[in-house]
This record gives C-alpha cells, structure tokens and sequence, in this order.
C-alpha cells in the first residue's frame, strides 16, 4: 500500500507539475480545452443551431449567455489523477495503456455532459448552476474517475484469475 500511495504521489505532483508549465499549457491544454468546447457545440448544433464556440467560449447566440471552459473544468486534471492512480498499481503495461485510454474516453464524455448541462442550466438559474458547478459535477467526475478505477483493478483481477487457471500445473 505504500507503494501504491508513494508511486501515485509522485506521477500525481510530476503531472501536475508539467500541466502547469507555460509551455505544455500554451499548446497542449489551452488547444485541448478549445476542442472541447468546439466538440461541446458540435453535439449541440443539431437541437439548437443559435450556440457557437469562441476558442474554449461557448455562447448562445440569441440571449448571449456564455460558459468559458477553464483550466480544472476541462478533465485534464481527472485525467491526471487517474493516471496517477493506474501507473502506481503493478500490471502490464498493455492493461496500463488500456485503462488510460478507456479512462480518458469516459472522463471526456462526463465532462462533456457536464459542459453541455452547466451551459444550459446557467441559461436557466445562476444559483443552481454555480451549485451545480462548484458541487455536484466535481464529485460526479471524480466519482468518474473512481469507478473507472474499480473497473480497470477487477479487470486486472480477472486477467491474473485467467492466468492462473491456464497455467500448467
């Protein structure tokens, strides 16, 4: 356990660490967050054509209500602590791999539900969007996060059960 806990403070802090370079933020988080809010208003346009996205900006065309997508609300930092927690764990690199990049998918689609409902409900009443912002959905992605995890160490439970069973005696 206190490997786990060692190897996933130091991938935790290092990750953190690098996210919060200039550099990597100027042109790997800032383009990442301005493709989820395009990718955000391309799942909108089909109900409701009068949305546009203005860099990682997502405005309502008609009453002008905007959301701005920040560094904490893009799932990088969900990515991050689930990264952390996978590479501290002992498997195979491939089931590694795997768990990242089945993780990131899942934390994407939370966190482009959460963007396209923070969008709407702000449009709706400010005082349930910013108790929906500030409480709700940071637990629902680090529950995200968390289940995603569960999943990935009862996958890695059943590879190890299936080894042993095929094993020579």
């Amino acid at each position: 356990m206190a490997r786990f806990v060692g190897i996933f403070l130091v991938v935790l802090l290092t990750l953190f660490g690098l996210e919060m370079l200039e550099p990597i933020h100027v042109r790997v988080v800032e383009p990442f967050t301005g493709f989820i809010a395009s990718l955000s208003v391309w799942l909108i346009t089909p109900f409701d054509d009068t949305v546009v996205a203005y860099g990682r900006v997502i405005r309502d065309g008609v009453d002008g209500f905007a959301v701005s997508i920040e560094s904490g609300c893009n799932g990088v930092e969900a990515t991050i602590v689930l990264i952390a927690a996978v590479l501290a764990f002992p498997a195979t690199w491939r089931q590694r791999l795997l768990a990242i990049g089945w993780g990131f998918l899942a934390i994407q689609v939370a966190n482009l539900l959460r963007i396209i409902s923070l969008f709407y409900v702000g449009q709706w009443n400010l005082e349930v969007f910013n108790w929906f912002h500030l409480y709700l959905w940071p637990v629902l992605i680090m529950l995200d996060v968390l289940i995603v995890f569960i999943i990935y160490l009862r996958y890695i439970s059943t590879q190890a059960e299936s080894a042993e069973v095929s094993a020579p005696a």
